[in-house]
């Protein structure tokens, strides 16, 4: 036995490797998936013949189908494990995905909700099931997996939303781009779901999974998740309200041109997929708390200077240090709430607080931005994303230090634990 130097990253077996190549290629699927059913929300309103508010109530689908399966995932995984849960929540999401396109081509407002729904409730169960999964992988490998994890999903989105404008610019048919979309994504899900071993996140022996909803609620009595939760919960709003207001805050809040909203949107996804990609080796160098603590600040400072800079060169420019800061906050969290006695339910429930913060915080911001302007709005994200840099220290790795009092970096012990098993 021996112990992982902090700044080192010990080489993953071929097994893990393999896991983390099969969860990397599903979060891309994700990615790209979400952003072609966005860039074409246009195109089916159109074929839908849909006004306003009967739109609003056809993307009400994809919100009831998120929540559905963001709460109900955990009890899955515990009762049939995390391959399973994927399985079915990528079967979903491919399906709902072409039900989108076929019944969108067809004008039936009701397939298209109904395929929302699928797409949601996909997304909502296998994320879920993925970020255990990853956890999983981070404690067995001593390597920071999640950053990356999320890294795919931000690549995918980049993707998708190239590709789809791309279509959309030479009148592509939206039936024929969201069917070979599922179509890709599926088979590239038949590929990657069985590596995911069987027994992740399947419930120790001797626990009944029917006591999951009282064990999600019981687990947040630690006060270490909870101040995970309420990270998570700042930073995913941060990232959240970016991804949904980000171009209308600039059209609107800045004066600046439709395309250059979009092209700033951009800027701040291409600075999310950097920052994630990014992140191991900061990790693996200073650590989980001090890492998260500089993301805070460093998106609050680009939020502050959205809000308050009336330069919209200043504005547009620090939208970069917003997702640069954004970027590690989701994945640093979870890797953080996986060194736990049950990982399962401790990951389960810090995730559910981010995407809970996903669904609810863009509406609200829609209502405050009513009655105070979206930049206004926005100063209850830069308060939230500031606070949460108090909290930060719930996130170093429980009770562990190397000879010199330096923190371990994510999943270092459970290595140094398992060296016989792992190389390096």
């Amino acid at each position: 036995m021996h112990s992982t130097p902090v700044g080192t990253r010990p080489p993953f077996s071929p097994e893990l490797r393999r896991r983390r190549t099969a969860v990397f290629v599903f979060m891309l699927v994700v990615g790209v998936s979400m952003a072609s059913w966005v860039v074409r929300t246009p195109a089916v309103r159109d074929l839908l013949d849909a006004s306003t508010g009967q739109m609003g109530l056809v993307l009400f689908g994809l919100s009831v189908g998120s929540m559905t399966g963001v709460l109900s995932s955990a009890s899955v995984v515990r009762a049939h494990g995390a391959r399973r849960t994927i399985a079915i929540g990528g079967t979903s999401l491919v399906v709902g995905l072409a039900l989108v396109g076929i019944a969108s081509g067809l004008g039936l407002t009701a397939g298209v909700f109904v395929g929302l729904a699928l797409v949601g409730g996909g997304v909502g169960m296998s994320e879920i099931a993925i970020n255990i999964e990853g956890a999983d992988i981070e404690n067995a490998s001593g390597r920071s997996v999640l950053p990356m994890l999320h890294g795919c999903y931000s690549l995918g989105t980049v993707v998708g939303a190239t590709v789809g404008i791309g279509l959309t610019a030479v009148d592509f048919p939206v039936v024929w781009h969201l069917t070979a979309i599922a179509v890709a994504g599926a088979a590239a899900a038949l590929w990657a779901v069985p590596t995911v071993p069987a027994t992740t996140g399947l419930a120790r022996k001797g626990t009944e999974a029917s006591s999951t909803w009282r064990e999600q609620l019981s687990v947040w009595k630690q006060s270490r998740i909870l101040m995970l939760g309420l990270i998570v919960l700042a930073l995913a709003l941060a990232e959240g309200s970016a991804s949904d207001w980000l171009p209308l805050l600039m059209v609107d809040g800045h004066g600046m041109s439709e395309t250059l909203g979009s092209v700033i949107f951009t800027g701040f996804a291409a600075a999310m997929t950097i920052g994630r990609f990014s992140g191991e080796p900061l990790l693996a160098r200073f650590g989980n708390v001090a890492v998260l603590r500089v993301s805070a600040l460093v998106s609050a400072a680009g939020i502050a200077l959205v809000v308050f800079a009336d330069n919209v060169v200043v504005a547009g420019c620090a939208v970069i240090l917003w997702g640069l800061g954004a970027a590690l906050g989701f994945p640093v969290t979870l890797s953080a709430a996986g060194d736990s006695d049950d990982p399962t339910s401790s990951v389960a429930a810090v995730a559910t607080a981010g995407y809970v913060a996903f669904l609810v915080g863009p509406p609200l911001l829609g209502f405050l931005g009513e009655h105070y302007g979206l930049r206004g709005a926005m100063v209850v994200v830069l308060v939230v994303v500031a606070l949460a840099s108090l909290l930060t220290s719930a996130a170093r790795p429980r009770g562990r230090a190397t000879s010199d009092g330096a923190p371990v970096p994510p999943g270092a012990a459970v290595a140094s634990a398992e060296s016989g098993d792992q190389p390096g």
